[in-house]
């Protein structure tokens, strides 16, 4: 065994390489220096440090330096220096390697757990190289703003940071998927998808987070993970301003768009007669989703919409005309309102169907 717990092999040759630079005062060929960048990936693959492999190089230097030979000092430890370099080389090329492959691997892995691709039990036995125990309740947040978010990028690294010095190791995983940030955390630990939206909502301008609802088993992080991404895009069609969104909250709407078919009968049953209106359905309907929106309270719709209460009124009224509907009857608000969040939904009146 060398010296600094390294093994004789991992200075195999090196004495040679040091005897004939004493000799003649020449550089390491190229065979030698390639040799050398062998054994530093060997020592990397083999988990032994890079100090302790320069530190053995350079006892054994200090035991084979030329004594009494000043003129050969300079070429051993020219030799010297140049194997240490191509160590070191072999080494981080070594490194660098192993950091591909356990990034190609974790890629992998969250592509398979996000999209359940895998088998579970083989999934499962993957997760817990990356932290995570699926066998229980887990949660998915998904942060999303107009710029997105790539790996290794500045504000991934900065939640990460926030998260990792709040809650230390807590079979967190962090990581992006399609410009998105990903969350995924225990579902018995909801305070840490709270942090993780406010962290994320407080390092870009404009970002929106959805948090799925706890799932158990290891499919239940393709479905907390559904439900986040159903989330954000109800809260796109919807126009919903909250920052942090639950998809508990949202059930409702799944609910609703269940049957298209006949959330589409509803909404021209509904609000077809609109279209008849001067300037087609879109000005009233969006006075309808003011009004629902602001608790149908009148002088709030208003302000909204940057009208008078008069006109808001002349616009209810005629709303009422056209459909039948009085918005201001709670026997009629429910349908109206219905049919306003399907018209939001469905996109009408862009979308024909």
């Amino acid at each position: 065994m060398a010296g600094h717990g390294i093994p004789d092999d991992y200075l195999d040759g090196y004495a040679d390489i040091l005897a004939a630079a004493s000799r003649t005062g020449r550089r390491l060929t190229r065979e030698e220096l390639e040799s050398r960048r062998a054994l530093g990936e060997r020592a990397a693959d083999a988990g032994h440090g890079l100090r302790a492999l320069v530190g053995a190089h350079l006892a054994a230097t200090r035991d084979h330096w030329p004594h009494g030979r000043p003129d050969a000092a300079d070429s051993v430890l020219a030799a010297a220096e140049q194997a240490v370099d191509a160590l070191a080389e072999g080494y981080e090329r070594a490194q660098r390697l192993a950091v591909r492959q356990e990034e190609a691997a974790r890629r992998e892995f969250i592509d398979d757990l996000l999209y359940g691709r895998s088998d579970l039990g083989l999934l499962a036995e993957r997760a817990e190289r990356f932290g995570l125990r699926l066998s229980y309740e887990h949660a998915v947040a998904v942060a999303q703003d107009r710029h997105g978010y790539e790996e290794g990028h500045a504000v991934p690294r900065e939640v990460e940071r926030a998260l990792i010095g709040r809650f230390g190791d807590r079979s967190i995983l962090l990581t992006t998927k399609d410009g998105r940030l990903v969350c995924v955390a225990p579902g018995d630990q909801a305070e840490v998808l709270t942090f993780f939206a406010k962290q994320a909502y407080a390092a870009t301008d404009d970002c929106r987070v959805a948090i799925g609802r706890p799932r158990p088993g290891p499919g239940g992080v393709v479905q907390s993970y559904e439900e986040a991404l159903g989330a954000l895009d109800l809260a796109e069609r919807l126009e919903l301003d909250a920052p942090v969104l639950r998809a508990a909250d949202l059930l409702v709407y799944p609910v609703l768009t269940r049957d298209r078919q006949a959330m589409a009968e509803l909404v021209l049953h509904t609000l077809g007669p609109l279209r008849e209106a001067r300037g087609g359905a879109g000005p009233l309907l969006d006075t309808l989703t003011a009004y629902f929106d602001s608790g149908c309270v009148a002088a709030e719709t208003a302000r909204a919409l940057a009208l008078s209460v008069r006109a808001l009124t002349y616009r209810l009224e005629r709303i009422h005309k056209l459909t039948g509907a009085n918005p201001a009857d709670p026997v009629h608000r429910y349908t109206l309102q219905t049919a306003v969040i399907g018209a939001r939904l469905l996109d009408w009146p862009d979308t024909q169907f």
